[in-house]
């Protein structure tokens, strides 16, 4: 590696040991989905949380894997059971689309959900961050995700001021993220960013790694937007 390459990777590692050790003593580790590599289990989260408080999603999210432990019980419920299940919780295209995804699991996959974020984002309902997310912490794939709150800590924390209505944009961001993930740890970075857009407050959070520049050491900008 050239010495501007090193010079230029220095300050991302950086900013992914300290989002990971930020996540280690300051982060969710208690969550149910998060005592799992169960793809199935993941999925299940990642798609009740679109748009949804953790604190909503926890007993649907119990209620479910005792109704549907693994996706073949899912994929054989009829889609009005899953409805009726998924009652109360809201944006009922991602029950459909559950439901969808499970049967094209079973059928096309054998049961298993595939390993990678790109065969995973090819499945109904799965957009390309929550493919990430699933190929991370269940196969510890090194994949960038960019959910809404992700990509309010990271154009905060890259100074991105960028468009992203603009497609043109979000690709860059989405480059820019993919260049900040570290080549070990993935899980917890991940789970990082996901707490730290959770979290985080717009003035600012005491405990968040976002808060101050002395305690958080940032990617250097300008690398970043070559």
């Amino acid at each position: 590696m050239s010495r501007p390459e090193a010079a230029s990777a220095a300050p991302r590692d950086a900013f992914a040991a300290r989002l990971i050790a930020w996540q280690r003593e300051h982060g969710r580790h208690t969550l149910p989905w998060q005592r799992t590599r169960d793809p199935y289990r993941v999925w299940l989260s990642e798609i009740m949380l679109q748009q949804t408080q953790v604190a909503t999603v926890l007993g649907y999210y119990e209620r479910f894997l005792q109704r549907f432990p693994d996706v073949r019980a899912l994929a054989a419920a009829s889609q009005d059971e899953v409805l009726a299940l998924w009652s109360g919780l809201g944006y009922y295209s991602r029950a459909r689309n559950l439901h969808r995804c499970a049967q094209a699991v079973v059928a096309e996959h054998g049961g298993h959900f595939p390993r990678a974020a790109a065969q995973l984002a090819e499945l109904p309902g799965i957009g390309r961050s929550t493919a990430a997310a699933i190929a991370a912490f269940c196969f510890g794939e090194r994949v960038a995700i960019l959910d809404g709150n992700v990509k309010r800590v990271l154009t905060r924390v890259l100074g991105f001021d960028g468009d992203l209505a603009e497609a043109a944009h979000e690709r860059q961001l989405w480059e820019q993220a993919t260049e900040l993930l570290p080549h070990e740890g993935i899980e917890a970075y991940t789970q990082g960013l996901m707490d730290l857009g959770a979290t985080v407050c717009p003035g600012g959070h005491p405990n968040s790694p976002t808060h101050g520049h002395r305690k958080f050491p940032h990617p250097d900008r300008a690398s970043m937007r070559r």
